[in-house]
């Protein structure tokens, strides 16, 4: 049975090698992915408390016609950030395995 580096008697299994090669473009572009999944599920997390919120009737008419242009700002800013950077919805949906994917499919 041939040895493979990573089963190599040498005690460096399963260690990462000690230069990483990366491209400078795919590291920025997966950050920025990160950054704006983080600000969509943020907005998410908002528009679901809103939504509580005038369900609830804790808001007055006024107010909630300012949280509803609010959060459609909001959604249109995420949409032209997406365009800009070349992302769909689905791509910032970053999967967690076993539990599902981030946010909520709708």
């Amino acid at each position: 049975m041939a040895s493979t580096p990573s089963s190599a008697g040498d005690g460096r299994r399963g260690r990462l090698p000690h230069r990483i090669e990366t491209d400078a473009e795919a590291v920025q572009r997966d950050l920025v992915r990160l950054v704006l999944t983080v600000v969509e599920l943020v907005r998410q997390l908002m528009e679901r408390q809103a939504l509580r919120r005038v369900e609830g009737g804790d808001l007055d008419e006024q107010q909630e016609e300012e949280l509803g242009m609010a959060l459609m700002k909001l959604s249109e800013g995420m949409q032209e950030l997406r365009d800009r950077f070349g992302f769909t919805e689905a791509d910032l949906n970053i999967d967690l395995g076993p539990l599902g994917p981030l946010l909520p499919r709708d």
